[in-house]
């Protein structure tokens, strides 16, 4: 069977789905609906039923979803069933807080160990996972088959840092730095800006506040 296609941001969503859907108590109910789901997250109710029936096919009329049938196929979809190692390269505070972080496993994934040019940062962290040179990082990339990474470096040598991941086998990359990577059309990149995820919720804080004050204005 080929493989489901969807995009980008159904894929996006589809983690919400699965994190709510947990979150439910399995005893108070064994069925939900697309409308549910929807009104809990605050989203349009045709496009949470599209975003289902791209991935499931468990869906029932009057019925809705059997909640566990629905979180199995998510996990499926979303590959968190299975197991995928990864190494951090950048092992300063966001990199030692990402490899301790134990939530990964939920997802099916599993950091295996961090990477840094410090000698000082070459230790087990205090969730006691290990922390090696990056003389290292091509010989535990081979033997064992790594293709997912984690970049918390430096702006500065974020690029450099990426080409070397790419070089020995790195095919998806969570990219933590400010800088634009440059990558072969088979390699897959995301980007987390935190700082420009912290300007766009101060932005919206702002005109949320300043939409609240001019509603009081004309109450007045």
């Amino acid at each position: 069977m080929a493989p489901k296609i969807v995009s980008r941001s159904t894929l996006h969503r589809l983690p919400l789905y699965l994190n709510y859907l947990r979150s439910l108590s399995v005893d108070a109910r064994t069925t939900i609906s697309a409308t549910a789901i929807a009104a809990a997250l605050q989203l349009g109710e045709v496009q949470v039923r599209k975003d289902l029936a791209s991935i499931s096919v468990s869906g029932r009329p009057r019925i809705g979803y059997r909640i566990s049938d629905l979180i199995e196929e998510l996990m499926s979809f979303l590959g968190y069933a299975d197991r995928n190692d990864a190494v951090i390269i950048g092992t300063g505070k966001l990199g030692r807080a990402l490899l301790d972080y134990a939530g990964f496993g939920d997802y099916g994934l599993n950091i295996v160990a961090g990477f840094d040019v410090d000698p000082f940062l070459t230790e087990r962290t205090d969730g006691r996972k290990a922390v090696f040179s990056m003389e290292q990082f091509p010989d535990l990339c081979r033997r064992m088959k790594i293709q997912l990474g984690i970049l918390t470096v430096p702006a500065a040598v974020a690029q450099e840092t990426c080409d070397l991941m790419v070089e020995h086998g790195i095919r998806a990359i969570l990219n933590f730095t400010p800088v634009h990577l440059r990558v072969p059309e088979t390699v897959l990149v995301q980007d987390v800006d935190i700082a420009a995820m912290l300007a766009v919720l101060s932005s919206r804080l702002l005109e949320y506040e300043n939409g609240m004050k001019i509603k009081g204005d004309q109450k007045r």
